[in-house]
């Protein structure tokens, strides 16, 4: 597939020079007018170089690259001018916004030796990117297994607690919802350190001992310290830091940030998973909700708000028991996935999408599963 190459200059004989130039190796776009052209960036498919000249109407070339570059940070950048004096030079290279500096005329060679290069930066930077993402993810889901098969009622929680994370998370307007998706799988890492029957005492409602409480109180640093051994999770790793800490500032960490100086992700495990520990000892979620209302100064109230709503949701939903033929993405397990010889192949809570249904399927096809599966059912029209 060839590179995608944006020109932009306020001459049309400039641009088709350029373009004749170009057009045997790459996918050429053009465009005369620099606002025009930052509405054709596609953060889905960007561009790989974008070729700006300096005297332009409207946005000259450092103002337009500066926000090329904010709206495609991984396109290389390069400035082509008749006019090049030193300091719009110096001004586009200092400030980042390009790859290269070029005077006209541009022999055909030294263009395309630049564009070239401009092409292999874009493509190791975008290769890289792509590399972090993967191995962030594969860390990710390799320590939320293990937090499971260690502490498996933290596993189960996780997966009942992701569903309300991302409810409340989006009615505040989050965009990034894939942060606190990850906040939320790994919210529970730092209890691989609590001595045995903790998380049992925590579920059941008990008052924990002295001893027992100052350790839980510490999972959330230690879950902090070890994510910030990973690449692009610092801010995860403060949601995580503060999901036992009260929006009237109690709690830990026992610092002076209280209300909306919390991190939101903070706020909204903090909400999150007490709802469901409350859930785990009340008969519906009505009662589970009152539980917490009576202790709001420890609730974001906006988020409060949204739980309050979010019960017409989760009464939405149905216990049926499907044959597997008939499961579908967004049914939750309410029962334990076990092979036929006993082995727990997957837990209940989890929210089945298409991967899961197909391992599902192999399952039954491998090693012998039940040929009906109970499962909440969301009625039609569930948001």
């Amino acid at each position: 597939m060839q590179a995608k190459i944006l020109l932009v200059d306020d001459e049309p004989n400039v641009l088709s020079g350029l373009r004749r130039q170009l057009r045997d190796k790459y996918e050429i776009s053009m465009a005369t007018d620099p606002v025009e052209a930052l509405e054709s960036l596609d953060k889905k498919h960007p561009f790989a170089v974008v070729i700006s000249d300096y005297r332009m109407p409207k946005l000259n070339g450092v103002e337009f690259l500066q926000k090329v570059r904010e709206h495609s940070p991984d396109t290389t950048r390069l400035m082509l001018t008749g006019y090049a004096d030193l300091e719009s030079a110096i001004s586009a290279v200092n400030d980042g916004n390009v790859f290269r500096f070029l005077t006209k005329p541009c022999d055909r060679e030294t263009l395309r030796k630049n564009v070239e290069e401009a092409v292999s930066q874009f493509e190791l930077l975008t290769l890289k990117k792509d590399l972090l993402e993967k191995t962030l993810k594969g860390s990710v889901e390799l320590l939320s297994e293990i937090t499971s098969m260690v502490n498996p009622k933290a596993g189960e929680q996780i997966n009942r607690v992701r569903r309300y994370v991302r409810y409340l998370a989006g009615k505040m307007g989050v965009t990034d919802l894939w942060r606190y998706d990850i906040a939320t799988m790994l919210s529970q890492l730092g209890t691989l350190i609590l001595p045995p029957g903790t998380m049992d005492a925590v579920f059941a409602g008990e008052e924990l001992t002295p001893e027992q409480e100052q350790i839980f109180e510490m999972h959330p640093f230690i879950a902090q310290n070890l994510l910030s051994k990973l690449p692009r999770m610092s801010s995860i790793g403060d949601m995580i830091a503060y999901q036992l800490k009260g929006f009237d500032g109690s709690g830990t960490p026992r610092d002076a940030v209280k209300e909306d100086q919390i991190p939101l992700g903070g706020r909204v495990l903090r909400l999150a998973l007490d709802y469901d520990l409350a859930l785990q000892t009340r008969e519906n979620p009505q009662q589970a909700f009152l539980s917490l209302e009576h202790n709001a100064e420890f609730y974001d109230p906006e988020l409060l708000y949204y739980l309050e709503g979010m019960l017409g949701v989760e009464a939405r939903y149905e216990i049926r028991t499907l044959p597997l033929s008939e499961l579908t993405p967004g049914m939750v397990l309410h029962e334990e996935v076990v092979s036929d010889q006993g082995a727990l192949l997957l837990r209940k809570s989890i929210e089945l999408d298409k991967n899961k249904i197909d391992r599902i399927h192999l399952f039954a096809g491998k090693v012998g599963i039940k040929p009906e599966l109970t499962v909440l059912v969301p009625e039609k029209g569930e948001e």
